[in-house]
Order: C-alpha cells, then structure tokens, then sequence
C-alpha cells in the first residue's frame, strides 16, 4: 500500500520534526505510524511540509520537486547563515544603488545560476560531520565545500519597503526566541541588537520576491547572491513555501 501524502504547514521557529509532533498531537491516529517529511525547511522558513505516512519507501519520488517559496531581501545585513538566525557579519545597512532600475539585470543574473555552493550552516555531510558542525567549530575553511546544479524556472520582484530601526529589531527579537534548542539565540540577538544600534542609516529596506526552484536549491544563498550582486550584502528576512510539486499550499 502506497504511503499516505500529508500538506503541513511549518511555522516559523520550528523544526520539521517538531512540525510532525505537532500534528501527532492534533491527530493521535498518526502516533505510531512511520512519518517522514519531504524536503526539510530551515527553522525560520515556514509553509508548506509534505510528510509521507505510512509506507515511505517511495519518499524519493517526491524529494526530487521543483519548489516555489515567497521570500523577502533585506539589504545592507549578512549573517553566516545568510538569514537572521545567523551572527551578524556586516552591518551597514547599505540600500543597493538604482535597485529598479538594476532589478531586471539582478532577476536575469539570478535566474541563470546553475551551480549552487552548499550554505556552511546546512545539513549537507562532508567528512561524516554536517557543514554546521564544521561552521560552528570554526573549520570549515579546512573542507572543499560542496556544489550542486540547480534551476532557477522563474523569479520576480513583487514589492519593496522601508522598515525603522526599532520596527526591524520587534520584528526579528520574537522571530529568533521562537526557535527551541541550541541555535546561539543569546549571541546572535545581541548582535543584531548592537549592530542595529549602531548603523548610520534610520531606515532599512525589504524587498519580496517569489520562485520557483529546482529541489535543493537554497533561498538563503540565492538572496546572499543578490547582496553580492549590488555590492552591499543580504540575507533571507523571511521565506515561506507555498509549493511542492503538484501540492500547494
């Protein structure tokens, strides 16, 4: 009997195992059945997770859809894990230059990226010990990190806003304390409230876009891309997942 094809929605914060245990909780006829999700999502991505119950032996099948994700850019901040669960590593707060006017050139160069290098804070395996681990005891300039092919199908720029000092802060401080377990939270919420403090600009700017990617293919180092791209920095303020393959969100 074919494995049952659930649509969760992960909420920002969590793990994908503690989405699981979340449902089995609402839904207690899942206790003891065999679950397996398909296709994690960072702790603070959040939408659509697709968990295979039951049978799971044919969970590659559906490991190897295309995704699309709604995601937002914040310029002028990049982090070591290219979101905001990350220790900041510049602060400038820079606002590309004629981002309209350059948007066009930016989506086209993004979207012929075919080769992506793996993010040190990921869960790729090099050496028996994931890339995280590497990162987190600082040696992970002692490893060839990995690449992979991926396809961007499509992307577009959907709006961008400005967003305070303090606004910015009372939006990230909750986002990061959601998060249970050893994530650096203390470290990482003290940065981000010095770094704040301390830049020269009064405002920042949040762009949103929407994808549609190949599996695997990580929305935090496509907005990386996009701070390398205008020469001031990014990172992925927000994402979520509203597709997987045939299932929407």
């Amino acid at each position: 009997m074919p494995g049952e094809v659930l649509t969760l929605y992960k909420n920002m914060g969590e793990t994908p195992l503690e989405c699981i245990e979340r449902f089995r909780v609402a839904k207690p006829e899942y206790k003891e059945k065999k679950m397996t999700y398909l296709g994690r999502l960072d702790p603070m991505a959040e939408g659509l997770l697709l968990v295979l119950a039951g049978n799971t032996k044919d969970k590659d099948i559906y490991l190897a859809s295309d995704k699309t994700y709604e995601f937002e850019v914040l310029w002028g901040f990049e982090t070591d894990t290219y979101d905001i669960l990350g220790v900041v590593t510049n602060g400038s707060g820079a606002m590309p230059r004629k981002l309209e006017e350059r948007m066009p050139s930016l989506l086209d160069t993004i979207g012929k990226k075919k080769v992506q290098v793996y993010p040190p804070y990921s869960s790729r395996t090099v050496e028996g010990k994931p890339l995280f681990e590497w990162a987190r005891e600082k040696k992970i300039e002692e490893i060839d990190v990995p690449q992979k092919g991926i396809k961007i199908f499509s992307i577009q720029h959907e709006d961008t806003r400005l967003i305070s000092k303090q606004a910015l802060l009372d939006e990230i401080i909750p986002r990061i304390e959601l998060v249970k377990g050893d994530f650096r939270q203390d470290e990482i919420i003290g940065g981000w409230q010095e770094t704040i403090r301390l830049s020269k600009e009064a405002d920042f700017l949040i762009s949103k876009f929407t994808a549609s990617v190949s599996s695997g293919t990580y929305i935090r180092s496509l907005a990386k891309d996009m701070g390398d791209y205008f020469e001031t920095g990014a990172l992925a303020y927000s994402i979520k997942r509203t597709r997987v393959g045939e299932y929407i969100l």
